[in-house]
């Protein structure tokens, strides 16, 4: 029955590829033609034994940038390097409410490397909206991204902790000093307690910068928590 009702849905809604539209011969994970999904670039070793950024060549170790100002996390990972086709996914869904790619977007994330890396936490928070921004824009991503990338840890997923406690300017407009002083005093955890001593897991879609992340990680470090790990479905890689 399951694989009929699959069948009818490929006949009447055909499934498209996500990177460049193309009619799929069938709906399977994730939903990209052969052509992109060659063009997905996954995260692996060698990288910053810290914030995950990948190297050419050699062994994990410290990059220059976590040896010359140490994150507040503990470690970082990436599933996928942000160019395209998944800038367009992640845009898609963020900015238009496209939410038929957020399976791919899980079974790319379970299969990288980086997510075996992650460790066993104990509580996962979102990075979270302003009420004004989650008005506008009807959901949080990375809420919707941690349910999907953590289905069986469902119950720690815990988005009303972290919170963001005045509106900012997106990011994406900012340089990086200018991203770093944009989200000063944007965050605050709602329950300290409840943090205090724990092994926490941040989830976000995409971290360029790493200003947005470190700004949570460090609210959540003066909360007490033991240890902070984080994921993102994608990073950006410098040149």
């Amino acid at each position: 029955m399951r694989g009929f009702v699959a069948a009818l849905q490929d006949l009447l809604f055909p499934p498209c590829c996500l990177g460049c539209g193309r009619q799929l011969p069938a709906r399977q994970l994730p939903l990209f033609c052969s052509s992109c999904f060659t063009r997905l670039s996954p995260l692996s070793s060698p990288c910053c034994s810290c914030c995950g950024i990948p190297f050419v060549s050699g062994q994990d170790h410290l990059c220059g940038r976590c040896l010359k100002e140490p994150p507040g996390f503990d470690l970082a990972r990436g599933a996928l390097t942000y160019h395209e086709p998944l800038v367009t996914l992640i845009h898609c869904f963020k900015y238009g409410g496209e939410l038929a790619g957020l399976s791919s977007m899980a079974w790319l994330a379970s299969q990288s490397a980086g997510y075996r890396e992650i460790g066993d936490p104990e509580i996962i928070l979102p990075v979270p909206l302003h009420p004004t921004r989650l008005r506008e824009r009807g959901f949080n991503q990375s809420l919707l991204l941690a349910r999907s990338f953590f289905p069986r840890l469902r119950d720690r997923i815990a988005p009303d902790l972290l919170l963001r406690t005045r509106p900012t300017i997106p990011q994406s407009t900012l340089s990086g000093s200018a991203r770093r002083r944009n989200l000063q005093g944007a965050f605050a955890v709602a329950d300290g307690d409840r943090l205090r001593g724990r092994h926490v897991l941040l989830v976000d879609d995409v971290m360029t910068t790493g200003s947005t992340i470190g700004q949570c990680a460090r609210v959540l470090r003066r909360a007490g928590c033991r240890r902070i790990e984080v994921f993102v479905l994608a990073m950006a890689v410098p040149d």
